[in-house]
């Protein structure tokens, strides 16, 4: 084999391993991305069954402490959007 022959093989099998890699990459993502979206869906429902047969945890607090609590979570909130 000349020099340029085993150059060419050279590439020619670059390029392959390569081009293998890349689909493994793709084919990887893409299930992972499938796995995410079945983990997600099933924790929503999950979720939504928890909420729906917890009872509340305690009593509901007064008007006022109510409102102080949103009053806090406003102002928290507008420091973070800064």
């Amino acid at each position: 084999m000349t020099s340029g022959q085993l150059l060419l093989e050279g590439l020619e099998l670059m390029l392959i391993g390569m081009s293998l890699i890349f689909v493994f990459l793709i084919l990887l993502i893409g299930c992972i991305h499938l796995i995410s979206v079945v983990l997600q869906r099933a924790t929503v429902h999950e979720s939504v069954a928890l909420v729906a047969t917890r009872s509340p945890a305690g009593p509901v607090p007064d008007a006022d402490t109510l409102a102080a609590i949103q009053a806090a979570l406003h102002q928290h909130h507008g420091h973070r959007a800064r």
